[in-house]
């Protein structure tokens, strides 16, 4: 009964963060709206799946490489993310980078990777998903916990404070409410919004 009601939350047509919106997330559409205009620019896509973002990218303007741990579609490079980016350092002028982080034994050290990989400048965006947000305590009254509810190969459940720790100096945006108008909030999203948004740039050299 619990995972028929589980199934039944993810079939509907509501943001959540992922499910059967994960294509067009408004966390996503947020982290793109991050993204400066890249005509002459250099991307990285981690963990680029089936290739959506990839292209979203490339319409912006960007010559992308994309990775993911296994082969995703035809252009994807096999490289782990969890054993370091096998670039060198200040290859890319942006790193995008979403719902990549949450299944990572060390979020910081990938987080160290990504701004050694940046030029002075550039900028990483990403999203994660907020475990911390309304639904979950909701669903805690039928037994059920994040671990439950989410991917079974995330490693890392992600509140508030985790996000400010890993990225002190970077801007953390959410959304709110989750059908039809769905807007960008700075305030609350720790518990109103499903997914963190986080931009942080490299700082320039003096």
């Amino acid at each position: 009964m619990k995972q028929k009601l589980i199934d039944f939350l993810k079939d509907l047509p509501i943001d959540l963060g992922q499910a059967t919106q994960r294509r067009t997330t408004k966390g996503k559409l947020i982290a793109l709206s991050l993204v400066p205009p890249g005509r002459g620019r250099t991307a990285l896509d981690v963990g680029c799946r089936e290739g959506d973002q990839t292209r979203w990218l490339e319409r912006r303007g960007y010559k992308v490489t994309s990775i993911d741990i296994e082969q995703s579609f035809e252009r994807c490079i096999v490289m782990d993310a969890e054993r370091g980016l096998d670039f060198a350092n200040e290859s890319f002028d942006l790193v995008w980078c979403s719902e990549v982080i949450e299944h990572l034994k060390d979020p910081a050290f990938f987080r160290d990777e990504a701004m050694r990989v940046l030029k002075p400048g550039g900028r990483l965006v990403l999203t994660t998903p907020n475990s911390a947000f309304w639904f979950y305590p909701l669903m805690s009254l039928v037994g059920q916990t994040p671990q439950s509810l989410q991917n079974s190969t995330h490693k890392q459940f992600f509140h508030w404070r985790d996000i400010k720790q890993l990225f002190p100096r970077g801007r953390i945006l959410g959304f709110f409410p989750y059908f039809l108008i769905r807007c960008r909030i700075r305030r609350g999203i720790g518990f109103l919004s499903p997914t963190f948004v986080v931009e942080t740039t490299k700082r320039k050299r003096p």
